[in-house]
């Protein structure tokens, strides 16, 4: 039985792992490129096909993934004369890895089933490393019928894989957990700023809570950031704004107060709007330091 013809869009930081592993378990692929064109290049290399739009790949692919930055853009990959709408047919699968708004799912999923298509929302946790490694965490939301089908595909690329309900869930069930990182992030940042104004360095902070039982892997990168300044947690401070601000109005339509979402949303809103949307979140920390008049770079420097 020959494989599904795969279509791959937005091939960045998570995208470009996931396709390279679905060409590797020898799935057809097609690719859609944007303003980088390295990762195209390469995946082009290990004999995927270009393509110069949506629609294009909607008219020859079986499958296709979306991994791309938030919900307007997936919005605009669909609509259009160029796009996956205008091209879909009936059976065909959109699997979209997007951390996106759930609202915004609903409305292309009803869309493409007009098509006689199907949406899978199937958005990831990890990072780029497990991506190319082909053992990211993923979280799905499609009916069990579909979620049988597109499994193969999705073990392709994800290691850790959980059904979590029909279609949208795996969008609702990213933004808690990304509501739990930034969350993360905002009271690791809070509190090594608050140790390194009373006296204790960054490096004492992470030496006591990293031989704890409060660490945990998100603790151990950020404060790879916080104390040693190496980048290695590759999610950018715009995108965790982005999620939040998903995640509030999640909250919002379910009609819950959610206090802590919405202070975390303040601390990577300021970011995003003093000009850092490009940083990786564990440079929250410089930002809190600001605020508070504290250069978290010189802090870093004690006690290593």
């Amino acid at each position: 039985m020959s494989k599904p013809k795969i279509g791959f869009i937005g091939v960045g930081y998570m995208g470009h792992g996931m396709a390279k592993n679905l060409v590797q378990k020898g799935y057809p692929l097609w690719v859609k490129g944007n303003r980088n064109r390295e990762p195209v290049e390469s995946l082009v290399g290990m004999g995927a096909v270009e393509v110069a739009s949506a629609r294009e790949m909607a008219e020859v692919c079986d499958i296709i993934h979306l991994c791309l930055s938030n919900s307007p853009q997936v919005e605009a990959v669909f609509g259009g004369e160029d796009g996956i709408l205008a091209g879909a047919r009936d059976g065909l699968i959109v699997i979209d890895a997007t951390t996106a708004d759930p609202t915004s799912t609903a409305r292309l999923a009803e869309a493409l089933a007009e098509k006689g298509g199907r949406l899978v929302d199937a958005p990831l946790g990890r990072t780029p490393k497990e991506a190319e490694a082909g053992t990211l965490d993923c979280m799905v939301g499609a009916d069990d019928a579909t979620f049988a089908e597109v499994l193969p595909v999705i073990e392709c690329w994800a290691g850790n894989i959980t059904h979590v309900g029909p279609g949208g869930a795996g969008h609702k069930m990213k933004l808690l957990m990304n509501f739990i990182s930034m969350g993360y992030a905002s009271l690791y940042a809070e509190a090594t700023v608050l140790g390194a104004a009373v006296g204790i360095p960054p490096t004492k902070v992470r030496q006591v809570i990293g031989s704890s039982r409060l660490t945990n892997g998100f603790f151990d990168t950020f404060m790879t950031y916080a104390v040693d300044r190496e980048e290695v947690h590759k999610f950018t401070i715009a995108n965790a704004a982005k999620d939040l601000r998903y995640v509030g109005a999640m909250a919002d339509a379910a009609g819950l107060t959610t206090i802590m979402a919405s202070a975390a949303k303040q601390y990577f809103a300021q970011a995003e709007a003093s000009g850092h949307g490009g940083d990786f979140v564990p440079s929250i920390t410089d930002r809190v330091g600001a605020l508070n008049g504290l250069d978290m770079a010189e802090e870093a420097k004690r006690g290593r």
